[in-house]
């Protein structure tokens, strides 16, 4: 569908691979041109670009964990961070207009500044999810049931997260530190290192999430309080190039190999998506021993398995 059509066409159909993480595909796509043509992106664009990506893997995150701990029955803290998420989807469509096909990032930049009352905005409301976390993960953390459902189950040693090249929150809870963030600028800037943990079951895997949560909150909240001054747009023209650019999406790396022609046109692509290699890993290593047939279905969703993703 990509291949001949001009890239103002292909950065629509890349945001729509998958809605959960639509943001890191747009932004993906959109830097991979970047590189390709020459274009610079102004500082404040930039920081910008950091605030509509963590939002996006915040929502990501809580939505896997709802998934998660629906499937194990407790429904009251699945619906409490659904709850969560859905505040989150506000605060992305406050900056971006849209709640899931954003199209926010743009070649040389973005598409709007963010205002002040909007700035303040999210970080009150930033303030107000990072409590209600703070409980919530806590509950997780904490809750007897939980543990019985969730520890020991699922394991997934770091030699097995090898053989597998699992990514993403899938091989950081197995004591991997894997994260494409460590090599972008903007995140370097930043000063951003991965969470890792090292037990490698499924209670890992959903706590992990909480903690990238609470470091999307810090790493936002950066953001907005020191966001440089400036345009948003530095403008350039899209041209012929070829290249392989990876980020990280919330459930891992994610890798667009594309090849333009001189007037900007896709002449090839392809898409490597994260899940692949986690139900991978998730079938070939995570469900070997597992007692239950309900503890396999949760070892699936604990390796937060992108359906759209994988299909592409």
């Amino acid at each position: 569908i990509m291949q001949g059509r001009p890239w103002q066409e292909v950065m629509f159909l890349a945001e729509r691979v998958c809605g959960i993480c639509s943001v890191i595909h747009n932004m993906v796509f959109i830097e991979a041109m970047e590189q390709v043509s020459g274009i610079s992106v102004p500082p404040r664009a930039a920081y910008l670009r950091v605030v509509a990506n963590e939002l996006d893997r915040m929502q990501s995150h809580l939505l896997a964990n709802f998934s998660y701990c629906y499937t194990i029955e407790h429904e009251t803290l699945g619906m409490y961070l659904l709850d969560l998420r859905e505040q989150v989807m506000d605060l992305l469509e406050r900056l971006t207009g849209a709640r899931v096909t954003c199209a926010y990032i743009i070649p040389g930049g973005v598409r709007f500044d963010i205002h002040a009352e909007d700035r303040t905005f999210m970080l009150e409301s930033l303030a107000r999810i990072e409590n209600d976390l703070i409980r919530y993960a806590g509950m997780f953390e904490t809750g007897p049931m939980i543990a019985l459902r969730s520890r020991g189950i699922g394991i997934l040693t770091v030699e097995a997260a090898e053989r597998a090249h699992a990514v993403g929150p899938t091989a950081r809870a197995s004591g991997i530190a894997v994260d494409r963030r460590t090599e972008h600028p903007t995140y370097r800037k930043l000063g951003f290192t991965p969470m890792v943990r090292k037990d490698g079951d499924n209670y890992a895997r959903i706590m992990l999430r909480f903690d990238e949560v609470f470091q999307s909150i810090r790493l936002i909240r950066a953001c907005l309080n020191d966001l440089p001054a400036g345009i948003i747009r530095g403008g350039g023209t899209c041209s012929a190039g070829e290249i392989r650019y990876s980020g990280e999406a919330p459930r891992g790396e994610l890798t667009y190999t594309l090849r333009t022609d001189e007037y900007g046109r896709i002449a090839e692509i392809q898409i490597q998506t994260p899940s692949i290699m986690n139900i991978e890993a998730c079938c070939h290593e995570m469900i070997i021993g597992v007692d239950s047939v309900a503890d396999v279905t949760s070892t699936f969703v604990s390796a937060d398995p992108c359906i759209a993703c994988t299909e592409r």
